[in-house]
């Protein structure tokens, strides 16, 4: 029953996905990180579904690259270009690390933010101009999706906090001292799906998203002394659109 209520309050927390309304316990919320990496099955699950829908409708390039860089927004509700977001704008600032993290919380969006936001969202509409006629490519990239969440979670869960209070604090706090367990298992099992599916190309993911993953650590800890809510979203979307870049790489060789 925990997981199952795990399960519903990782959607109603990280999608816009509507859930039946549970009561939300911290008993409920120790499987809430492991639950995670579902969200990223739903946005692949809409990307495979494009795929079929794009030569039905033979839509062209433009629009599938517009609409698949829409997909992950429009289930997640930009709760993590948030966190990216306002972590540019901290990183920019050269403040001190409280300032920083003050900045983090700041609801304002400064120059840093907007400037990152209209780079980010060109390069990835850019990047999936270059693979969206490829369903191989999309499906390794619908894979990214879940692959992504998973480091994450394994992030929110073990590396050290840089606030007591916050969403990525609440989530460690309750999680279940196994959590970090479950998500290295499934980082596993869906490392070793995506090698044999994917071949070459899934090991270099899941080799991207593990440099991520300790650029990550180590910037978090350096200059924010540990990991939050919207550290924890920045990740996620340099990760996704790191993922994209070595997608359209090998689309070219």
């Amino acid at each position: 029953m925990k997981l199952w209520k795990s399960l519903i309050m990782a959607f109603a927390t990280y999608s816009k996905i509507p859930m039946p309304y549970i009561e939300w316990e911290e008993k409920s919320m120790s499987y809430l990180m492991c639950c995670f990496p579902a969200v990223g099955i739903a946005e692949g699950l809409l990307t495979v579904l494009w795929i079929f829908l794009q030569e039905y409708f033979d839509a062209g390039i433009i629009l599938s690259g517009a609409i698949l860089t829409v997909i992950p927004f429009l289930v997640n509700g930009g709760i993590h270009m948030d966190g990216f977001l306002d972590t540019m704008d901290a990183k920019s600032s050269y403040k001190s690390r409280e300032e920083k993290l003050e900045i983090l919380k700041d609801p304002h969006t400064g120059a840093f933010a907007i400037i990152s936001c209209g780079l980010y969202l060109l390069l990835y509409f850019g990047c999936m101009t270059e693979i969206c006629t490829d369903e191989k490519l999309l499906y390794l990239m619908a894979f990214g999706y879940v692959y992504v969440r998973i480091l994450s979670g394994i992030s929110v869960v073990s590396f050290p906090k840089a606030k007591k209070d916050g969403m990525a604090a609440k989530a460690q706090d309750t999680a279940n001292r196994n959590a970090g367990r479950i998500l290295i298992a499934e980082g596993i099992l869906l490392g070793i799906l995506m090698v044999i599916v994917f071949q070459v190309m899934g090991l270099f993911m899941i080799l991207g998203g593990l440099s991520c993953f300790f650029y990550y650590k180590r910037m978090s800890f350096n200059i924010f002394g540990g990991v939050t809510g919207d550290l924890a979203g920045y990740f996620l979307q340099i990760t996704e659109l790191a993922f994209l870049l070595l997608i359209a790489l090998f689309s070219k060789i």
